[in-house]
């Protein structure tokens, strides 16, 4: 795994934990949506359990999404320590926000007053620098 793909994984994981929640407020929805149609037709053919098969989907998919946001919250931890070992203010600033704050290129060249492509210059010798700072240490590992 590169500087990068590390230091890319916590947006990754957050992109996760939004597309569980997602899925959590529709599976809600449909539960109550469902549950007006069965109680409107008493006699009609339906599951008896069929609600709580739903609500175990619902408070399993919250128990991943739990565990999701403690692995994301230590890993944005490790990011930030990560980050916090570059010497240079402007490379570090330049990590934070597209690694922590999850900015875009334009966004950042913009409250860097730079342009983008003097961001991404800056940003490889960032990734050069993340790598060099952990390549002895227990991080180092991580990163090929």
């Amino acid at each position: 795994m590169t500087a990068k793909e590390y230091l890319e994984q916590a947006y990754r994981l957050e992109q996760r934990i939004d597309s569980k929640l997602e899925q959590v407020e529709m599976m809600r929805y449909l539960t109550t949506k469902t549950t007006a149609i069965i109680r409107g037709d008493p006699g009609g053919a339906g599951d008896g359990n069929f609600m709580e098969d739903a609500i175990a989907r619902i408070v399993d998919l919250e128990r991943e999404i739990a565990a999701e946001i403690c692995r994301l919250t230590e890993l944005k931890k490790d990011v930030a320590e990560i980050i916090g070992r570059i010497e240079e203010p402007e490379m570090r600033f330049l990590l934070e926000m597209r690694y922590l704050n999850y900015l875009k290129w334009p966004e950042i060249a913009m409250m860097m007053h730079r342009t983008e492509s003097s961001v991404f210059k800056l940003h490889r010798k960032a990734l050069k620098s993340v790598e060099k700072n952990t390549r002895d240490d227990k991080l180092g590992s991580k990163f090929q």
